[in-house]
């Protein structure tokens, strides 16, 4: 198809859209991960409300952009990149209402923890997550956006340390309940909040993969590059 065609020209302004439309997702998404981090830190419970209310936003930001996402599929017959880029769009569509629904259950610890009346600090490897995870989900999406497949694999690297966090925080948090019974709930709390925030960056990291899978064609989901003559063969799409 020509450039010079309508057609064409028609088809890359609703790809363009739909990019808008992705980061428009994605800032809201990280919008309501930080208010949330934010009203457990603060122990502000009109904050938590608002995340839990916020996510409905994000529901219907998800369903437009699969809608024109399938609508591209059907009547424009992409190739190529443009191809891999709607198909992953959808995928990444998905994973975004996702951090939206961790969003809201940190939020809801935020308001567990608020009505239980023990105070517990969270502890600084939680904070550290929360920033971590929010900056492998706004890197994430920028790769994926700019096809930038480097980019993609720098955010993977990067989930590394929030396991480390994770796992750290649960050793503290279970030091924590041996030591005084009292703060049994609150840890559970704490540890349902770092678990989340761990989800968070996998997904982060699976919107890197299709970032690397846009920019380079290759599928690096679950190592596969790295599975050699063992590898499934997957036809990849030129362009």
């Amino acid at each position: 198809m020509s450039p010079e065609n309508p057609g064409f020209r028609h088809f890359h302004d609703q790809l363009q859209t739909l990019k808008e439309r992705l980061l428009d997702m994605s800032a809201r998404a990280e919008e309501l991960i930080d208010l949330a981090v934010d009203s457990l830190l603060t122990r502000d419970k009109e904050k938590a409300d608002a995340v839990i209310a916020g996510d409905r936003e994000v529901d219907m930001m998800e369903l437009e952009c699969e809608q024109l996402a399938v609508s591209l599929l059907a009547l424009q017959q992409p190739m190529g990149r443009d191809l891999r880029f709607i198909i992953s769009a959808i995928k990444i569509t998905s994973d975004l209402e996702r951090v939206g629904d961790h969003a809201v259950n940190l939020a809801q610890s935020a308001l567990r923890l608020i009505a239980l009346h023990v105070e517990i600090t969270p502890t600084p490897e939680i904070e550290d997550m929360a920033r971590r995870a929010r900056r492998m989900l706004a890197e994430a999406l920028d790769a994926f956006i700019r096809a930038d497949g480097a980019l993609g694999r720098e955010v993977c690297k990067a989930d590394d340390a929030v396991d480390a966090l994770h796992d750290s925080v649960f050793r503290i948090l279970l030091t924590h309940m041996m030591a005084d019974a009292r703060t049994i709930n609150p840890s559970l709390e704490l540890l349902l909040v770092s678990r989340n925030l761990e989800r968070v960056a996998d997904l982060a990291t699976n919107i890197a993969e299709d970032a690397v899978f846009l920019a380079e064609g290759k599928q690096i989901k679950h190592h596969l590059e790295d599975l050699g003559r063992d590898r499934p063969h997957v036809p990849q799409a030129t362009g």
